[in-house]
């Protein structure tokens, strides 16, 4: 009987798409139907109402519905309702004149694609639609492409089970009488040349022996199936030999003779061999595998921790046999965990392997490139001429990193920090070797990253004074060496101080005036974040007391929040607590988070950050566009404001020119109703183009660098001065960098 094989697929149909167009007002329906109907491929149906509207919804199936939330029967937000009731496969853009954020965060949260203000832009609402239909057409495309992979799944079940092992039986002498197809599948044998020969022309030579003991055993008991390995000629020599586990059988006729009378004889005859012969090939291949893996790293193919340490043992005692030197890198990846955190781990995976390559690509003959753990890399270099050599390495590592990485259309930039070791200035043991190029990295990412460093002993010491420096930051708090410092946001059509952004500063005993940036990372490893930000939130309420006493109660402050922090089960009430305490109004209050904060545990984020908007203080989203920038939180997050990060700003060099990432950040505050303020604002080209395209509020050094309290007061003096009726006619005075 032939097998039922699976059925081919037929070509899948054009994409086609319908849409429904849904507006009470004839005119805007007829305009926004020419406006379509140019497009050949689109099938327009419209609806003046909502009832015609669920009407032809019932009727026909819909790609795409273009709706309005003002229906003279029904709102746009009910047909959307009546959509995912009856789960609908159609998507939505909503078009609407209303001005309030409700309508559109209510269209977005019912899964609308996106949302439109009257009156649109016609080149707009066609790439939308485009937009929407193309996402269509991928997800038709997704479903012939699963649909094939089914098919093909089915097809493969069907080759495995319909490919038997090699079946085979020997008579008495050894010589094969039966023997399927599947010997000449992998062996390139046919049946009719294997029939009447002696199984040996098959058996490898050095498994003569050991198959001559085991087919000529006479078993016919329990006993009579073993297992045996033989490696088996193949007929094609270029195939090479193949490993195959024997399962063997000694058949027996059974003899019976005359019977007597209340007694029974019978004669055990050998006959024959019965054999299952499975190719394990592939088995012993990954056998090696697995011992290959044991040296190796998975990922990046590279030598692991095990294998590099015993490469560098052997490179050390020939060093000290040659007296010679050798060095030993080691290499740390800059912003690998950005983009691991960011992109996710498949892309920070693809990362690592591309960048091992460009690491061995710069290796000399007899040079060992490991991957120690995570993102960093270890390196010896044995028979070392001189240190310049380490170091040129180190260059060439360094310039083949900072090239773009391409991650399926992501390009990521990175560098690395690299600390070098050299045998036997810097240590005669492995471990010693690996210590100081290890204490030799930290000590470049200490100094900003991206370059290389040999150990001096004296990096001893400066590992010591991190211990130290943790120390004096548990002191800080009880020295009261922590201080606020702020930057203004200025207002750019008044000219106003109408907000600012705390920023600690540590004042301390021996080198000065420290930035956030110089302790709260070293703050965050060691666990001090919580008490220190618990000390934040008390000295920014008591500096707000003071803002307020002098007639500042009306500028808002920005605080920023460690993501440790927020994930502390008492932070609300803590917030709560001391803003009660001090008697500060909650709406005085903007507490800004990171991109990134939605991914470490972005449900009990959204459930603290809508308890601070129900106590009435307002949430930022800080450095946007540079972490996990993704539009569903912005309706899922209760956010009231966008800062746009100084990085995007600083590209900023023609304010005629086009900076589509900054313009698509400003559309989206605009669409959505939110604040925006940009940061690092420096260049008066800089403030004009962000203000021609609707960005209102800038902080930057153009206008003021943050600066202690005192000042700052001393600041608002000047605006209320300036405001005051007896100076109303003098010229206002111009932002000045303090």
């Amino acid at each position: 009987m032939n097998p039922i094989l699976p059925t081919p697929q037929p070509p899948a149909p054009e994409f086609q798409p319908r849409l429904l167009l849904v507006d009470d007002e004839p005119r805007l329906l007829s305009s926004l139907y020419e406006l379509l109907r140019v497009q050949d491929s689109y099938q327009l149906v419209t609806a003046t109402d909502g009832a015609e509207a669920l009407a032809a919804l019932n009727r026909q199936r819909f790609d795409l519905l273009l709706l309005d939330l003002r229906l003279p029967d029904m709102s746009g937000h009910e047909i959307m309702d009546f959509v995912n009731a009856r789960e609908i496969d159609c998507d939505v853009i909503v078009m609407s004149g209303e001005a309030g954020i409700e309508a559109a965060i209510g269209a977005l949260k019912r899964g609308a694609y996106d949302y439109l203000r009257k009156p649109y832009n016609p080149p707009e609402l066609l790439k939308t639609v485009e937009n929407a239909l193309q996402k269509r057409r991928l997800a038709v495309e997704n479903t012939r492409i699963a649909q094939r992979l089914e098919n093909s799944e089915k097809m493969y079940r069907y080759l495995v089970d319909s490919s038997p092992d090699i079946i085979y039986t020997l008579n008495h002498e050894g010589c094969f009488t039966f023997v399927n197809d599947r010997a000449y599948q992998l062996l390139g044998y046919p049946r009719e040349e294997l029939i009447g020969r002696h199984y040996s022309v098959l058996v490898h030579d050095e498994d003569q022996e050991r198959a001559r003991y085991v087919f000529n055993e006479r078993r016919v008991d329990e006993r009579a199936s073993r297992n045996v390995e033989l490696r088996l000629k193949c007929n094609n020599s270029a195939a090479g030999d193949r490993t195959f586990n024997n399962t063997l059988m000694t058949i027996s006729l059974n003899a019976i003779g005359m019977h007597v009378p209340g007694e029974q004889v019978a004669k055990h005859e050998f006959f024959g061999t019965y054999g299952v012969a499975r190719d394990i090939t592939d088995r012993k291949r990954a056998e090696e595998m697995i011992s290959y893996q044991a040296y190796h790293d998975i990922l990046t193919d590279l030598p692991n921790r095990i294998l590099f340490k015993d490469r560098l043992g052997l490179a050390v005692i020939q060093a000290k046999r040659k007296l010679t030197e050798l060095a030993v890198m080691f290499i740390d990846l800059d912003r690998f965990k950005l983009v691991n955190d960011t992109l996710g781990h498949v892309k920070g995976d693809e990362l690592l392997q591309q960048a091992a390559r460009r690491l061995k690509e710069c290796l000399r003959k007899g040079d060992t490139l490991a991957r120690h753990s995570g993102d960093e890399f270890t390196i010896v270099l044995p028979e070392l001429r001189d240190r310049a050599d380490a170091k040129a390495i180190a260059d060439k590592f360094q310039e083949a990193l900072q090239l773009p990485f391409d991650l399926d259309g992501h390009v990521v930039h990175i560098s690395a920090s690299i600390g070098i070791a050299v045998y036997p200035s810097d240590g005669d043991s492995i471990e010693e070797l690996l210590r100081h190029a290890d204490i030799a990295m930290y000590q470049v990412k200490a100094q900003g990253k991206n370059g290389h460093s040999f150990y001096h002993a004296s990096m001893q010491d400066m590992s010591h004074q991190k211990i130290v420096l943790e120390q004096s930051l548990r002191k800080a708090l009880e020295n009261n060496e922590l201080e606020m410092y702020y930057q203004p946001q200025v207002d750019m059509a008044s000219g106003r101080i109408i907000g600012a952004e705390g920023l600690m500063r540590w004042n301390h005993p021996t080198r000065g005036l420290l930035s956030a940036g110089e302790f709260l990372p070293f703050a965050e490893e060691n666990g001090l974040m919580l008490p220190i930000s618990d000390w934040m939130i008390g000295a920014l309420c008591r500096d707000l007391l003071l803002w307020n006493a002098n007639g500042a109660d009306n500028i808002r402050l920005s605080l920023n929040l460690s993501p440790q922090y927020l994930d502390r089960g008492d932070f609300f009430e803590k917030m709560r607590n001391a803003l009660a305490r001090y008697q500060i109004s909650p709406s005085q209050i903007e507490v800004e988070i990171t991109e990134n904060i939605c991914i470490r545990n972005p449900q009990y984020a959204i459930e603290q950050l809508n308890k601070l908007c129900q106590l009435g203080v307002s949430v930022a989203i800080d450095d946007f566009g540079t972490g996990y920038s993704s539009l569903s939180y912005l309706h899922r997050f209760p956010i009231h404001t966008i800062k746009i990060d100084q990085s995007f700003v600083k590209e900023i060099h023609d304010e005629h020119g086009h900076y589509p990432v900054i313009l698509a950040i400003i559309s989206i505050a605009r669409g959505l109703g939110l604040h925006l303020v940009a940061e690092g604002v420096e260049t008066e080209v800089q403030a004009r183009y962000l203000a021609a395209n609707g960005c209102a509020t800038m902080q930057g050094y153009l206008y003021y660098r943050p600066i202690a309290l005192t000042s700052f007061m001393e600041v608002l003096a000047v605006q209320n001065q300036a405001e005051a009726p007896s100076a109303a006619l003098a010229p206002g005075p111009r932002l000045a960098q303090a």
